[in-house]
């Protein structure tokens, strides 16, 4: 992750400010590393930033959000599996087409092979 993103994750109150050492470099404990690697992880499965910034907000509050927390990943998941079964039935749709680019090349080449003119022996 690049500074600008942790810079812009902070400003998106997605994570809280991290503490500083004297040289006034963010010193990330492992906690931090393990809230930001699951926050990529949200971002990566197309958790839009308003609902991650709900996520991290409802979990700055404590134990008494845990439900509305677990509610709003379930939600993301259905969104997930959804969004996986979409991107298999593109899949099956792309691999269709490669397979029938294929044949045509094959046939194309076949009939290539077939009217290509062969060397006569000179004899």
């Amino acid at each position: 992750m690049t500074a600008h993103t942790l810079r812009y994750y902070e400003h998106a109150e997605l994570i809280r400010p991290i503490a500083r050492n004297s040289g006034n470099q963010r010193r990330y404990s492992a906690a931090d590393v393990e809230w930001v690697t699951f926050l990529l992880r949200l971002r990566e499965t197309g958790m839009p930033i308003a609902q991650m910034r709900e996520y991290a907000l409802l979990r700055n509050e404590g134990p008494a959000t845990t439900e509305s927390r677990l509610r709003l990943l379930e939600a993301h998941q259905v969104e997930l599996h959804n969004q996986i079964a979409r991107l298999h039935t593109h899949e099956k749709a792309l691999a269709k087409k490669i397979a029938t680019y294929r044949d045509d090349l094959a046939a194309l080449h076949a009939h290539q092979q077939a009217n290509t003119p062969t060397e006569r022996d000179p004899r």
